[in-house]
């Protein structure tokens, strides 16, 4: 698998609940390194924005993923997915 971005919400053209599960599998791609280095703040980003879009999966796993971060890390991907929230 590829690794890609959304900058564009035209790209997720989805309903809510399947967009929703984009948004995570894109957090599980950053979380494993499927297909791309692990990154641990992409993740948390992608599925933080995947649990405000619905997804209660999303939520679950940002909150395990959240334990193995730093503080640091943490303020950077709520930054990240609230800025992509505003622009999208």
């Amino acid at each position: 698998m590829a690794r890609f971005e959304m900058y564009n919400s035209d790209m997720a053209t989805f309903g809510g609940e399947a967009r929703a599960e984009t948004f995570c599998d894109m957090g599980l791609m950053y979380a494993t390194g499927r297909g791309c280095p692990v990154d641990l703040i992409a993740a948390h980003k992608w599925l933080n924005i995947a649990a405000i879009k619905g997804s209660d999966r999303a939520a679950e796993l940002r909150a395990d993923l959240s334990h193995s971060m730093t503080k640091m890390q943490l303020a950077e991907a709520l930054r990240a997915a609230r800025e992509w929230m505003t622009m999208h």
